[in-house]
């Protein structure tokens, strides 16, 4: 099986006139990709960088970034992405705990990383900018005084290639380790799952530090001969316009983004007969704005996307013809190469319309949380991953995530799953985003928190919400309290960030 940065080598030599990257006025073919990529990987090499070597990349979505991606890969160094908007300790704990001793970085971030660098990272660190930097060497303006031709290190499947951090939504984040086998099977799975076609025009908003966009479009588009046109971050008045100017076939997009596409007032007007596949995932939509999106987009094939970063990501997905039969859902089958259970704290699988967690396996799962044995053995019982998502199992094989195993609701003895509260109020027409969490309650145990923003313009009270959510969910369901916010604190794949929201109704 190839590696991340054979295939590269495989498709510029398949097609290499055709386009490859597209980032604001840059437009590269993949010949052109390609020997930028040999001329970065050779100024990795002069500097020392080695085989194994854990090499952080910070940088918002860009060129840059990919071709940076790629040349880590092809002198067999591992990339350690870093969510750029990451403030100076954060930085630090991920150099330390990846034990990374480059660090490429975009200059635009620099704020973080003088800041860090003053306040001590490792001796040796190699530091290098994406662009001219006063303080750091320019790791692009190096490449450009290279006289060209191709790096060749021998890079097997079985050496490592990334170490994926995830979310810590509830602590210090952890790195899932991958080797080039398990990202080459979950890019194969991808393209088979999704239905990638040769040519296709992928659309890149979420950020490719991300295990979605790196993993299930960048690398297998790459592989497929796709265009990539790089956006560094989300604007619906610049992505319907890129839509339609740049001919996009397919697009990704993270609930909250699709919601705002769906306000924008000119869609109709749009020529976006090109857009033949929309994607949706890393954190659930509510029914009612699948419904609209279906409705706004009568010709794109909607499919939801729903897994884990330790799983490749990998996990469950709705088809098309699924997402409009059960929009509520989360999917109705396991990604190519990977298996799904619902099981009982005992391991034993559920009956239908009952709730367990959601466990898989496959070929595209972590090998493991690096330097972390204690966390790995947790996650990874009997070669399954357990993923702590609360999944509703119904008799027609659908499922539904309906919580985190930690951020379960017990009040006055009955179980509540946030996501199904979280829905019914999504529904109400003066909600614009919605967050369930618990307080608690000395008689109850715990009490339902409704945390929502609403249309400027707009009210509502909590009798009001009760009322209308009363149709929707059973009684025990329905919020006690109702906290109006200005916004629903979020991570960058769009999961509601409930430790913070907890910290806020607190401070009520």
């Amino acid at each position: 099986m190839p590696t991340i940065a054979g295939t590269l080598r495989l498709t510029a030599a398949r097609v290499p006139d055709r386009e490859a990257l597209v980032h604001g006025d840059v437009r590269h073919s993949y010949a052109e990709l390609d020997a930028h990529v040999d001329r970065v990987a050779a100024v990795l090499l002069e500097r020392g960088v080695a085989k194994g070597d854990r090499v952080a990349l910070m940088s918002t979505n860009s060129d840059r970034f990919v071709i940076a991606l790629y040349a880590t890969a092809r002198v067999g160094a591992v990339v350690v992405p870093v969510n750029p908007a990451s403030a100076a300790p954060e930085l630090d704990y991920l150099i330390r705990d990846s034990g990374a001793a480059t660090l490429i970085f975009d200059p635009t971030l620099s704020d973080a990383v003088r800041t860090a660098v003053a306040n001590g990272l490792p001796d040796g660190l190699r530091i290098f900018a994406t662009y001219p930097a006063v303080e750091f060497e320019d790791l692009f303006a190096l490449a450009a005084e290279q006289p060209g031709g191709p790096v060749e290190v021998e890079v097997s499947e079985s050496d490592n290639a990334e170490i994926l951090y995830t979310s810590g939504t509830t602590g210090n984040p952890k790195g899932a380790l991958f080797d080039h086998y398990r990202i080459m099977w979950e890019a194969t799975a991808s393209i088979a799952t999704i239905g990638l076609k040769d040519g296709d025009r992928l659309l890149h908003v979420a950020p490719f530090y991300h295990s979605a966009e790196l993993n299930i479009l960048l690398i297998p588009g790459t592989l497929i001969g796709a265009t990539h046109v790089i956006h560094n971050s989300f604007d619906p008045v610049k992505v319907l316009e890129t839509l339609e100017r740049e001919r996009v076939t397919l697009f990704f997009g993270v609930p909250t983004m699709f919601q705002l596409l769906l306000r924008q007032p000119n869609l109709a007007k749009l020529d976006l007969t090109a857009w033949r596949t929309g994607l949706f995932g890393a954190a659930p939509m509510p029914a009612s704005a699948v419904q609209q999106l279906v409705a706004a987009f009568p010709s794109v094939e909607f499919m939801n996307l729903c897994g884990q970063t330790e799983a490749g990501p990998g996990g469950i997905f709705l088809n098309h013809q699924q997402v409009l039969e059960r929009p509520e859902a989360s999917g109705r089958q396991a990604l190519i190469t990977m298996e799904v259970r619902i099981v009982d704290p005992e391991g034993n699988d559920v009956a239908p319309g009952e709730v367990g967690e959601m466990i898989l396996r496959g070929v595209t799962m972590m090998k493991e949380y690096w330097n972390k044995p204690e966390a790995t053995a947790e996650t990874l019982v009997d070669g399954w991953i357990h993923t702590g998502d609360l999944t509703r199992l119904d008799a027609d094989g659908y499922m539904t995530l309906v919580d985190r195993l930690k951020d379960m609701i017990i009040t006055g003895g009955h179980n509540v799953y946030s996501v199904e509260v979280e829905n019914a109020i999504a529904a109400h027409p003066a909600v614009l985003d919605c967050a369930v969490v618990s307080r608690p309650h000395e008689i109850y145990g715990e009490s339902i928190v409704a945390v929502a923003v609403i249309d400027a313009g707009a009210s509502l009270d909590l009798a009001a919400l009760r009322e209308f959510c009363g149709s929707r969910i059973t009684h025990y369901k329905l919020p006690h309290d109702l906290v109006i916010v200005d916004s629903i604190p979020r991570n960058p794949s769009g999961k509601i960030l409930k430790r913070i929201v907890r910290k806020t109704i607190a401070a009520e």
